[in-house]
């Protein structure tokens, strides 16, 4: 089953900043992307249908742990994935 991907405005705006930043984000978000239209809930859940997954982004050559993170919302009824969020990790306190 492949699940449809509807991003949010906000998501749009955070990306379109790091992606400024990092010239490999645009690939490294399709190869996300592809991945979640598969397997919509992967990561690590939040609770409430959202997960937080981590990516890497290749221009920071750091792997996964020093990438990104995509928090996604999954509405199974619809078949939709909704990215709500990306942030990079390094920019973000835990």
């Amino acid at each position: 089953m492949s699940y449809d991907l509807k991003r949010l405005p906000t998501f749009d705006r955070q990306a379109k900043r790091l992606a400024r930043k990092y010239p490999s984000l645009k690939s490294d978000l399709q190869t996300l992307f592809d991945s979640l239209r598969e397997d919509p809930t992967q990561g690590a859940a939040l609770g409430k249908g959202c997960y937080k997954v981590r990516m890497a982004i290749g221009s920071k050559q750091q792997g996964k742990s020093g990438g990104a993170r995509v928090i996604t919302f999954v509405k199974v009824t619809q078949e939709a994935v909704y990215l709500l969020a990306l942030y990079d990790k390094s920019e973000k306190e835990t």
